[in-house]
């Protein structure tokens, strides 16, 4: 590089789409906190020309955020079309986050807001209706999406939180890593890439002493490790997943969430997610996330979201 040369800092975009309800003014919300320059609802028509400001280099719009959801009706329908003419025609690095959650949830949240659902001001349908109606719609949205969060079980400190850990970061990686534990009686992890399930192996709920813990409890954990099958399972795991992830950000995903799952989610799955998420955080240099999203549920434990 010559003396009078400087190196070219590309700008960021990161558009968050997903599910009405879901959880995109958190976001949103939590990006502008960390110095992202936000915009809500911009009509997807109008990308290309807010891009070319990007381009420009102008200091304020360094990383930008821009909330795009099917309060743009039509206009939503070209979304795709105008992230590919960014892609292909400019230096503006872009991502898409795509936020969902259980129809359940996300009716519980219309209630609570007693708010109209984007699809049915004109309230000729049904809410479910609606909601499903919109899922179907963003499936192609979803598919492309480089982050994916289901905020069913998060609360908004706990969104909040997430956004925080994969965005204010100085020295911030191209690459996350999420291992989550859960409970298949409260649902699978519906963000998941990869899913586990380790229900065949002893099951400490059945220990009097143990019930009540979790498999962040030393005497849990050690129960959980002390089996030969456990071993044999967690060795072969991390085997296939040494061997999976590097080709997974070879592709350019920037998040891989690896659920790990048990009856309740108390137990077992926490143990090994806590394991498996110790074991990759050595073996990578990337962020590595354990989530333990159903820990607290029939344990009186506090949800716990950590880096390890």
């Amino acid at each position: 590089m010559q003396p009078d040369e400087k190196e070219i800092v590309k700008s960021e975009l990161l558009v968050v789409t997903g599910l009405s309800g879901a959880g995109k003014s958190v976001v949103i919300q939590s990006l502008e906190d960390i110095g992202y320059f936000c915009v809500d609802n911009l009509p997807p028509i109008l990308l290309p020309k807010f891009v070319e400001l990007m381009d420009q280099g102008n200091p304020s719009l360094q990383k930008v955020a821009i909330a795009i959801d099917l309060r743009g009706k039509e206009l939503f329908k070209s979304l795709i079309q105008e992230m590919d003419l960014i892609k292909s025609n400019s230096n503006v690095i872009v991502d898409m986050m795509f936020l969902e959650a259980s129809n359940e949830r996300l009716i519980s949240r219309y209630k609570e807001t007693r708010r109209a659902h984007p699809l049915n001001e004109n309230g000729q349908r049904s809410l479910i209706e609606s909601i499903e109606e919109e899922r179907e719609l963003l499936t192609e949205i979803k598919s492309l999406a480089n982050y994916t969060i289901d905020t069913t079980q998060m609360k908004p400190k706990e969104l909040r939180k997430r956004i925080d850990d994969y965005f204010n970061n100085s020295n911030v990686q191209t690459f996350n890593i999420n291992v989550t534990s859960f409970g298949f009686k409260h649902g699978i992890q519906m963000d998941a890439d990869l899913v586990f399930d380790v229900r065949f192996l002893p099951n400490p709920h059945y220990v009097d002493e143990l019930r009540p813990l979790t498999g962040e409890d030393e005497a849990v954990y050690k129960y959980v490790m002390k089996w030969k099958e456990t071993n044999i399972f967690y060795e072969k795991l991390i085997d296939l997943l040494k061997f999976m992830i590097p080709g997974y950000k070879k592709e350019g995903k920037s998040q891989l969430v690896i659920a790990i799952g048990c009856t309740g989610g108390q137990h077992r799955s926490v143990a090994l997610a806590k394991r498996i998420g110790a074991e990759l955080k050595e073996s990578f240099d990337y962020n590595v996330y354990v989530h333990h999203r159903d820990a607290h549920v029939e344990s009186g434990v506090k949800n716990k979201y950590e880096k390890n």
